[in-house]
């Protein structure tokens, strides 16, 4: 098609990706054009505006590395990730789900870890948390044999890739479920934390006046043959910033009941305040596979 005026360009595209042979991959990239053309001409996008947009897309390209990812950051912060992760879980966001955001910091290979053991694998300072779970279908059958990712940032609020104080691998477990779908583990309460904004993100949380702290919480990524995958996250009630969190990924569901102790608790090594944590996700049926780890 030669085109004449602006209303074409959108009909040129599409018509030049109506042949696409991937039926699914066709409807996405036509999708995409339509939607995208239309944000252009709704905000009347000026040619500076394109390019700086051109620019800053590239250069979240060049932040990402094999220790961080701007992208995935990114999407976070656009609350991207939460609607993509609500529209694929909980009956397509019909539902409450315990299902959550991935996040940058998953690592494949966390060392096995026996129930009831810890994942503090360095000294790390900071109250004890004892964790008790509970995994099961969507008929409330407990689900044996599950396997159970865990990872958290400290108290001081870094993963161990980010501090090189911690060992590899500090607060970091797998875990498997046992016959009444139970599993269980001792660590230090995570604090919340702030993302990295030394790049283009940080330009985005500036220019939107929020701050870039994501509110206390502990991962979970549970793996079991004929259930999707459940990654999740559970918040700690008592963090301040549970509704302004940077990433949008707080739902009322991962709010997670964590009680302050200061009676006996249930390692003797263990005085002055404590905390635990109980929690039940359940699991819908479906294709049971492992993400791509967001850094390597």
């Amino acid at each position: 098609m030669i085109i004449e005026r602006q209303e074409q360009v959108t009909d040129a595209v599409v018509d030049a990706f109506q042949n696409i042979p991937d039926s699914r991959l066709r409807e996405i990239l036509i999708a995409l054009v339509k939607h995208l053309h239309a944000f252009a001409r709704d905000v009347h996008l000026t040619e500076e505006e394109f390019e700086r947009a051109v620019a800053y897309v590239a250069a979240l390209g060049q932040r990402t590395n094999a220790s961080h990812n701007e992208v995935v950051l990114m999407s976070g912060s656009l609350g991207f990730s939460s609607l993509i992760c609500l529209l694929n879980n909980g009956n397509n966001g019909q539902t409450e789900t315990t299902a959550n955001l991935l996040g940058p910091f998953w690592r494949m290979n966390s060392p096995r870890t026996e129930n009831g053991g810890t994942i503090i694998r360095s000294p790390t300072p900071g109250p004890a948390i004892f964790v008790n779970c509970w995994v099961k279908d969507q008929s409330g059958k407990p689900i044996e044999g599950a396997e159970v990712d865990i990872w958290h940032s400290s108290p001081e609020g870094f993963y161990e890739q980010q501090d090189p104080k911690q060992a590899d691998m500090n607060l970091r477990g797998k875990f498997t479920t046992d016959k009444d779908g139970h599993f269980w583990f001792r660590s230090v309460k995570p604090a919340g934390y702030p993302i990295p904004i030394d790049g283009p993100v940080g330009d985005l949380v500036r220019a939107t006046g929020r701050h870039n702290y994501r509110p206390a919480h502990l991962h979970f990524l549970i793996f079991k043959d004929g259930f999707k995958t459940l990654i999740s996250q559970i918040y700690s009630n008592d963090d301040p910033r549970l509704e302004t969190d940077v990433q949008f990924g707080v739902t009322r569901a991962l709010v997670g009941d964590y009680r302050r102790h200061t009676g006996p608790a249930p390692a003797t090594d263990v005085t002055g305040e404590w905390y635990s944590l109980d929690q039940t996700f359940v699991m819908e049926p479906g294709k049971s596979r492992l993400p791509r780890p967001p850094i390597q």
